[in-house]
């Protein structure tokens, strides 16, 4: 039987368009915007100016502290400007304006093809140079690599899961990673278990992405410190506590980070980059993008350097389709609404996706009938319409008392409503609220 996790979950349509589109290289824009908070954690500090010429793999922004990441240009090219603009959630962002003039990249970075597997065993060495290279999660939480590898006082890692998942509807750049980048990806993975002092490393693949299991097993036959783990498809079991659970039947207390039950979780885009930076020296400049919709004329995988603006995959897929009503980066159940097409792929950009505008629409919200559905699909055990109620009134204490903050924002709660409450928009609005009560009172 196959694992998965227990609590809640949902199963939307899998609309999984793009799944066996391989990974293409996107050309080369003709100006790049790279924000210099691309991560969770303090934004990083620009050390250019107008006027500088910069390389590919050049550091561009140094890390902020530490819970933050490097900062690199993905281009080479003249600074135009150092200023704000707009970034997918229509806020202004600090970032590096850049001109492109060709591709000339850094000295020491090895941009060959060949696969490099052995590497020095020193723990320290290698989080240094995933620290200078700038890797984050790739899957979308953006949490600093190098932070996840040195735990907190008297804390131990014993394991390390990777997330092949990828249970978002529409998104395959992880699935084609694991298929075209499996080598590679494999090698990132022995460096994170040397990094963390680990034995034991699982990957966990849900059961759509049969093909990659078969490929992954056959290139890990015979190494019984990595072990591939089928999973049932259920939403959200991309989630690190959801993850967990399936793989190890371990459960991460509320409140709790994943390494006080003995478990690091890496994605598997996380391993490509970090076999990159330490074998190839090579910082994070881009990634793998699924660019695809329902009206989308070719949805495609795309190999895009960070800082390209969504219009050129949008073009590079066939353009933008006449019935759009919403672009959306990231998957439909948690990505968000992108609010110009000149909005930059980001280190955190695992997809666009173009909704038709019959589906974009928002349907009327009604009453709630206390039917309990959202409290049923939960993956944490919540109460999402007592949630959205106490947002609604701002009664900060109870939001706070009943758990709001361990909310993954998974959707799963209003894509269940029968009665169409926007129960997240305001689910994430009250943990806005109530996390800035929560430091200011540890302040």
């Amino acid at each position: 039987m196959l694992k998965t996790f227990k609590l809640g979950g949902v199963h939307p349509a899998e609309n999984k368009f793009s799944a066996d589109k391989a990974i293409e290289t996107l050309g080369l824009p003709e100006n790049v915007f790279i924000p210099v908070a691309q991560h969770i954690g303090a934004p990083a500090q620009a050390l250019v100016k107008k006027g500088d010429q910069v390389k590919s793999g050049q550091l561009i922004a140094k890390s902020g502290g530490f819970v933050s990441a490097n900062i690199h240009s993905s281009v080479s090219g003249k600074v135009t400007k150092v200023d704000l603009a707009a970034d997918s959630s229509g806020y202004p962002r600090q970032g590096v304006f850049i001109a492109v003039e060709g591709d000339e990249w850094e000295e020491g970075i090895d941009l060959s093809k060949e696969l490099k597997a052995d590497f020095e065993p020193d723990s320290k060495k290698i989080i240094d140079k995933i620290n200078d290279a700038g890797i984050v999660g790739l899957g979308g939480a953006t949490f600093p690599t190098h932070v996840k590898l040195i735990p907190p006082q008297g804390m131990k890692a014993e394991m390390l899961i990777i997330n092949g998942v990828e249970c978002e509807p529409y998104l395959t750049s992880d699935h084609r990673v694991m298929l075209e980048k499996a080598d590679e990806t494999l090698v990132g993975v022995k460096i994170l278990m040397t990094a963390l002092k680990v034995d034991k490393a699982y990957i966990g693949i849900e059961n759509n992405k049969k093909d990659a299991i078969e490929h992954l097993r056959k290139l890990v036959n015979g190494d019984s410190s990595i072990e591939v783990v089928p999973l049932k498809v259920k939403y959200p079991q991309g989630g690190e506590k959801q993850l967990i659970k399936a793989v190890t039947g371990r459960e991460v207390q509320s409140g709790a980070l994943p390494i006080s039950v003995g478990a690091v979780v890496s994605n598997v885009g996380t391993a490509l980059a970090v076999y990159e930076a330490v074998q190839k020296n090579k910082p994070l400049v881009e990634r793998v993008v699924t660019l695809t919709g329902k009206s989308v004329k070719k949805p495609s995988n795309f190999m895009v350097r960070v800082g390209t603006p969504i219009n050129n995959l949008i073009e590079a897929a066939g353009g933008l389709p006449e019935d759009t009503g919403k672009i959306i980066s990231g998957g439909p159940m948690m990505g968000k609404a992108v609010s110009s097409l000149d909005v930059p792929v980001t280190k955190g950009t695992s997809g666009i996706l173009i909704i038709q505008d019959e589906e974009a629409k928002r349907k009327t919200m009604q009453n709630c009938i206390r039917c309990t559905r959202c409290v049923s699909v939960c993956p944490m055990g919540l109460e999402p319409y007592f949630l959205m109620t106490v947002s609604d009134k701002q009664i900060w204490d109870k939001a706070e008392n009943h758990h709001i903050m361990d909310c993954i924002e998974c959707g799963s709660c209003s894509y269940t409503c029968p009665a169409d409450r926007p129960l997240l928009d305001y689910i994430r609005l009250g943990k806005g609220k109530v996390g800035q009560i929560m430091r200011s009172r540890k302040k």
